[in-house]
């Protein structure tokens, strides 16, 4: 859509207000990386002024300052709600200049009054032990991006805009970061963007022209080139270019205003005129010199408009006299007399764009999303439990029941559009398809005959990039949303490093009495590494969870279902819980149903327990062994070795346990779910073997579990990178995993065993190599173990 309507040029006192505004932040973005002393310059400055370190990026900061003085004017002057992600996070100077001058920093922190003490206290505390990080942090108000990791800003805007219809996103991406895979494919988030439901997104692409050390791509493309690139990804490009800053100024107020235009043209024809057909929505290019208006050549060699002012152009302050003075001019070119009083408070010329209250983007509550977060409404478990009479005596696809769990949620979120489930390609895949049943896939591009489930409003998302599931994701949980993240577990992996950064951030979060909690990050990884019959070894990798125990114990949650009851109390705890990343790893294929609802509760409550009605112990002595199990595979190989060993060796005291949330096996001084030594002990014993069957990598289970007493007794099965496109069973075997094997590992364990029960290790072992032959000559598993039951 084009719009031929000219918005009113800026007038002088417009643009000199607008000018002193971006000085302003610039002076301050100088002064958090260069001083520690001497805010306002009072005196000329001395290497005592001078920090011992100087850290932090100044080369995006005037560039960033630009954007935020230009968005505050359309933000006062029009009315909206507003909300920038900061795509070059590590231009953390400036965001914080600004949150400063609007004065949401000093009432978030009053220890940093917007004045002279609190200048130098701004000043002193960047990058600086004890102080803030250089980057846009949790720490800093207005934000929910870090940065620190390129490639997410835009994926990250669009989850902040769905499903709030009032709500304008900007975001800054540096030519740096348009890079990066993630970036390019956000580029297609439009296509998913309800212009009646959803809010907007205002992509600022800032081509500064370098990254560290190098030149950017798009920079150094001709305009034709990357404007026939933005209009094929359908956006409607406005430009604003050059280095005089009332010509850019000018430019920019007029690109912001007729950017906003085009929204509201396109949100009215959409909600009030019912126009079906997909908007070109606005971006801005925004072509600035890199390090605008600090020094032009340091030491000879131009620094201004080259890859030298990315980070800190004079390096030598402290020590070089010339550096000093340079330094010195370049901080006294943004005229800071102007621009602060005697008391160091901002003028009335410099607020003059700056809005009020929570219009203000430090303050906005959507950039603290605890702020607006309403409790999920979780349906009772008992509507969709599996009833059972006696355990596995019936089977269901876990992840089918959970999907008509989450059909209720979005049908009881309908108007107040909440929640959502993002995933690539996969919903019906994974057994989720009764969320159709409650809304349609969200989907904005053209629409034939044979598509199914497709909604301009539909709440379910689906795009073959992990990436962007996961920063949508993360954009809407961070704005104060719920949601959950269905993957074939082996390509979680992908998002390894996107997940690591939200729990940095909720970590940090954690710790700011200012930020309210969140809903958490919710994953369910199913389609798992024991059951890929299309696929085979490529998408076999049990793996994100060994990751994820990697990371800070006080946000990190594994949970391990093995059926469908277990499954749904899991689930419901994860989606009432805040500020943390639950991992929940189940299958789709139909499994057995081993606890009823109530005992899946009292169990998922416990996270690890006995199962009485397993094992063969009779409370009068210790058990002779431990079968440990964590994963609906391992359980259900576990209860098959249980069985035949009720039936071959029926003295032996047998103990079977099952391990929900994986997090037990840790100490309780490693995690706030493990348990104690007493607890550990009294579950899987001092000094009886434990055969322990897991669903992933077996080492993660001894490095858990290292410092216990009973480590050395300890012998874990699990998926040790053997795998392919065989039968079910097959792949348990080739794995060592299989109820076969597991009854072989008693034998060999269990002191004495050997010598007694040869003939029932040697049957065990002839059942293997039957299997082998068998499944080359049917294509089929053996039949005692596709007919098996269990029988205790």
């Amino acid at each position: 859509m084009s719009d031929t309507h000219t918005p009113p040029a800026l007038s002088d006192e417009e643009l000199a207000a607008l000018d002193a505004h971006w000085r302003a932040a610039n002076y301050l973005a100088v002064g958090q990386i260069y001083l520690m002393a001497n805010p306002l310059l009072t005196r000329p400055l001395t290497p005592d002024d001078i920090k011992p370190r100087l850290l932090g990026h100044w080369g995006t900061s005037p560039g960033l300052n630009l954007v935020h003085t230009h968005l505050n004017r359309i933000v006062k002057d029009r009315g909206i709600e507003a909300l920038c992600v900061w795509g070059p996070g590590h231009g953390g100077p400036a965001v914080l200049a600004n949150a400063w001058l609007e004065g949401s920093y000093s009432e978030t922190y009053p220890d940093v009054p917007r004045d002279t003490e609190g200048m130098g206290r701004l000043f002193k505390q960047f990058s600086f032990p004890g102080g803030v990080p250089s980057h846009v942090a949790p720490e800093t108000p207005g934000s929910i991006h870090e940065g620190g990791e390129l490639g997410y800003a835009l994926t990250h805007a669009y989850g902040a805009a769905f499903d709030h219809p009032d709500l304008l996103v900007s975001c800054v991406i540096g030519d740096g970061e348009a890079e990066t895979g993630p970036l390019a494919a956000s580029w297609h988030a439009n296509k998913f963007l309800d212009p009646v439901h959803d809010g907007a997104v205002l992509p600022v692409l800032h081509l500064n022209g370098y990254k560290i050390a190098n030149p950017t791509v798009l920079a150094r493309l001709p305009e034709d080139e990357v404007d026939q690139l933005l209009r094929g990804y359908g956006h409607d490009p406005l430009y604003v270019t050059g280095e005089n800053p009332a010509t850019v100024h000018r430019a920019m107020a007029a690109a912001m205003d007729t950017a906003v235009e085009r929204i509201a043209a396109h949100q009215r024809a959409a909600r009030e005129e019912g126009a079906t057909e997909r908007p070109r929505w606005p971006m801005i290019v925004l072509r600035t010199p890199k390090g605008w208006t600090g020094p032009n050549e340091v030491d000879g060699l131009p620094v201004e408009n080259t890859w030298r002012s990315h980070q800190v152009p004079l390096s030598g302050v402290r020590d070089n006299p010339e550096h000093l003075r340079q330094l010195e001019a370049w901080l006294r070119s943004y005229r800071p007399e102007e621009l602060f009083d005697t008391d160091g408070r901002p003028t009335e010329q410099v607020l003059a764009c700056v809005p009020e209250g929570t219009a203000r983007l430090g303050s906005t509550p959507y950039a603290n999303g605890g702020l607006l977060l309403r409790d999920l409404p979780v349906p009772a478990l008992e509507d969709h439990a599996v009833r059972l009479d006696k355990p596995g005596s019936t089977s269901h696809s876990p992840t089918q029941v959970l999907g008509g769990l989450l059909a209720d949620i979005m049908a009881a979120t309908a108007e107040r559009r909440d929640f959502r489930v993002v995933g690539p390609d996969e919903t019906a895949s994974n057994r989720l398809q009764d969320l159709y049943r409650a809304t349609g896939k969200a989907w904005q591009a053209q629409t034939l005959p044979t598509d199914e489930h497709l909604a301009r409003d539909g709440r379910v998302m689906e795009v073959l990039s992990e990436h962007l599931c996961q920063g949508w994701l993360e954009g809407y949980l961070l704005t104060g949303r719920h949601g959950l993240f269905s993957s074939y577990e082996a390509f979680a992996h992908i998002v390894d490093s996107m997940v690591n950064q939200h729990i940095k951030w909720l970590r940090t979060s954690r710790r700011l009495p200012w930020r309210r909690p969140i809903a958490s990050l919710n994953y369910l990884l199913t389609s798992h590494v024991w059951r890929q019959d299309h696929n085979g070894f490529s998408h076999q990798d049990p793996g994100f969870v060994d990751h994820i125990l990697n990371k800070s114990p006080e946000v990190v949650r594994v949970y391990l279902p093995p059926d469908a009851n277990t499954l749904l109390s899991v689930a419901d705890h994860a989606l009432r819980s805040r500020d943390y990343v639950n991992v929940i790893v189940a299958g789709k294929q139909p499994t057995f149903d081993w606890l009823t609802m109530e005992e899946a509760r009292a169990h998922c409550a416990r996270g690890a327990g006995a199962w009485e009605w397993a094992g063969t112990e009779d409370g009068t002595r210790e058990p002779d062994v431990v079968l440990g199990c964590a994963g609906d595979v391992p359980t259900q190989e576990v209860l098959a070795a249980a069985d035949l060993l009720r039936r071959h060796l029926p003295e032996l005291a047998v103990r079977v346990v099952n391990v929900v949330d994986i997090a037990r096996m840790l100490p309780n001084e490693e995690h706030p779910h493990g348990m104690t030594d007493a607890e550990y002990d009294a579950l899987f014993t001092r000094d009886k073997p434990v055969i322990f069957a897991y669903h992933g990598y077996p080492w993660l289970i001894h490095r858990l579990a290292y410092r216990r007493a009973g480590h050395a007794d300890l012998h874990v099965r699990g998926y040790k990178e053997e795998g392919t496109t065989t039968t079910p069973f097959d792949m348990v075997v080739r794995n060592d995993l299989d109820r076969y094997r597991l009854v072989m590992d008693v034998i060999d364990r269990v002191p004495g065993l050997g010598v007694r029960a040869v003939a029932v290790r040697q049957a065990m072992a002839d059942v293997r190599t039957r299997h082998h032959a068998w499944i080359r000559e049917h294509g089929v598993d053996l039949p005692e173990v596709e007919e098996w039951s269990w029988g205790g």
